[in-house]
């Protein structure tokens, strides 16, 4: 257990979560569950029993190091990797995995987002240690993927190749179908949803970048030296000055040929969009969904999330997103979702404060 290491990657602001999700304080250092932790918090104790806790790496953005100190107090300055600039998912986990293939050359690694929910916790950790033991022993790269129950366009698909091993060969990757070739990859029982959650040791992982992001490699390679010391935060400033913006999906997985992927059932959703959390929450008789100090009058398929000190009064809505958080309120139709993003646009005109 000792060689096995997380990376948590929290650097997302997550812009289809405003009014809540804002440049300064992103969904993942929210509570958005109502649980009493946050969705960081949440993450790092799912890995509690699989890995030490001295083995949790969180990457993030400088802006988010004092977040990350409050919320997850136990964890070391070395154990919180902070990013001077956003470059997507392959420098991240470039720059975690370069830094612990320096202090241990053995290390079995799993890479998660910080703001993605599990439900089903102990079957999430009886699939990451089928792939950690997986791993340990050959140099793949494993992803975990989620049986799909709808044909979502929100979520990137894994064709995988029929194997009666828990660790199936990967065919290929889709990003986001539109809905009628979903139905088709649906019906065909061929594919599963992409989680971004990926299982590897640290050589193949190394290797790949070697292979197939050759300058990043380069790049981060170049550190061997000053990682876990104090020339470590000035190389890193300069290595993502260097670096481009690039996915690992799109810069690795998609590309290299040894990549598995290990079908999951374990209550997943990436809790992208309002909606998602509206689907995973608990709902009152009306089917609505609530946070807060809220008066219900004749409504119903809503989800309401507002300040606690706030006495909020709603009549007549179906099928509603209420949001409110720090000086902004959101009212929106649950199937408008996507045009968030054009209030977080517009609402940058109205002054950074509210995003």
């Amino acid at each position: 257990m000792n060689s096995t290491y997380v990376i948590i990657m929290a650097g997302g602001v997550g812009t289809r979560f405003w009014p809540f999700s804002r440049t300064s304080y992103p969904k993942q250092f929210h509570d958005v569950l109502g649980t009493g932790r946050t969705l960081l918090q949440q993450t790092a104790d799912r890995f509690d029993g699989v890995c030490p806790p001295e083995n949790i790496f969180i990457v993030t953005s400088s802006l988010y190091k004092d977040l990350c100190q409050q919320q997850l107090p136990q964890l070391t300055d070395d154990q919180i990797l902070c990013e001077p600039v956003a470059r997507n998912t392959a420098p991240c986990i470039a720059y975690a995995c370069y830094k612990i293939a320096q202090r241990d050359p053995q290390a079995n690694i799993v890479v998660a987002p910080a703001d993605h929910i599990i439900l089903k916790e102990e079957e999430f950790k009886k699939t990451i240690r089928t792939a950690l033991n997986a791993t340990a022993g050959q140099d793949i790269l494993v992803t975990l993927g989620i049986q799909p129950s709808r044909p979502d366009t929100g979520y990137g698909y894994i064709q995988y190749l029929f194997d009666p091993s828990e660790i199936k060969r990967v065919k290929t990757f889709t990003e986001k179908p539109n809905l009628e070739l979903a139905q088709q990859f649906l019906d065909s029982g061929e594919f599963v949803w992409n989680a971004g959650i990926f299982v590897w040791n640290v050589q193949a992982i190394i290797t790949a970048f070697e292979k197939y992001l050759p300058d990043v490699a380069e790049i981060f390679a170049e550190g061997n030296d000053v990682y876990y010391t104090d020339r470590e935060e000035a190389f890193i400033d300069k290595a993502y000055s260097l670096t481009k913006s690039i996915s690992i999906d799109n810069g690795v997985m998609e590309r290299a040929d040894n990549v598995h992927v290990v079908l999951s059932d374990f209550g997943w959703s990436d809790l992208g969009t309002w909606k998602s959390l509206y689907e995973v929450s608990d709902k009152n008789g009306d089917q609505n969904v609530v946070d807060g100090h809220v008066m219900l009058y004749d409504t119903k398929n809503c989800i309401i999330k507002t300040p606690k000190d706030r006495l909020v009064a709603i009549n007549g809505l179906d099928g509603f997103i209420v949001a409110e958080y720090d000086n902004v309120l959101m009212i929106c139709r649950k199937e408008d979702e996507q045009k968030v993003k054009n209030f977080v646009a517009d609402a940058k005109e109205k002054g950074t404060e509210f995003v």
